[in-house]
């Protein structure tokens, strides 16, 4: 009878000790499971870098940019002003007035609210007189290296063209093409305009934006020819 009782004794005992087991082995599954996970987009991620913002094609007042105000109803107040440095602009009868990196709607309701003060629902239109024109700069191994204005759509390869082509010891398979992002930001992208050419196929040739930068780099071979003594024809003679 006692080996019968110890004997289930001991299966008792089994068992119980395999359900604590268990149960010791679920707690950190369950655990990990109800750890919240991170939101797929948190401000900590988003500050990694920089945010690609939505293009506008506006144009927003710069220093030295100057324009013509008229007043439909009050030519009294016609004028033509020129921004200065600091962003100002200096108004007839009203002061100085921040417009910088106003576009011109934006310009004409900051000033319909300027003159709102002394002029009753003033009618202002904005005409730009002299101001920074889109232009793209070219630079490295091109014939003609500088800033050149742009006149409607200008992709990558018109721009080299527009710079005066490549000299003889461009890189055509690595042109590097720089995009200003924001006022910290820069990107930057390498573009293959050799494989391009080589298979008559431009649909990879990018559109320039106003202010972007072409940089054309050296070969491989411009880079050791200066420690070639001669490098044609005339550094083989025949020995008598």
């Amino acid at each position: 009878m006692n080996k019968v009782f110890k004997f289930g004794l001991g299966l008792l005992l089994m068992a119980a000790s395999s359900a604590f087991a268990q149960q010791e082995n679920a707690q950190p599954v369950a655990a990990a499971l109800s750890t919240p996970q991170p939101a797929a987009d948190t401000p900590s991620q988003s500050a990694a870098g920089p945010q690609l913002q939505q293009r506008d094609a506006r144009y927003h007042i710069a220093a030295g940019d100057s324009f013509d105000i008229a007043f439909e109803l009050s030519p009294e107040f016609n004028q033509t002003v020129t921004v200065q440095p600091d962003g100002y602009v200096t108004l007839k009868a009203v002061g100085d007035v921040r417009v910088v990196g106003e576009s011109v709607p934006e310009l004409t309701q900051t000033l319909k609210t300027s003159y709102g003060k002394i002029l009753n629902d003033p009618l202002i239109v904005i005409v730009l007189k002299d101001f920074e024109k889109p232009y793209f700069v070219a630079d490295g191994q091109v014939t003609h290296p500088g800033k050149y204005d742009m006149r409607g759509t200008v992709t990558l390869t018109e721009a080299v063209a527009i710079a005066g082509g490549f000299t003889p010891d461009a890189k055509h398979s690595q042109v590097l093409l720089f995009r200003r992002v924001d006022d910290q930001w820069l990107s930057a992208k390498i573009f293959n305009i050799k494989d391009m050419e080589r298979r008559h196929d431009l649909h990879e040739d990018p559109t320039l934006h106003p202010g972007d930068m072409l940089i054309v780099p050296k070969n491989a071979l411009s880079k050791i020819k200066p420690f070639i003594p001669n490098s044609g024809m005339g550094a083989y003679k025949q020995i008598p």
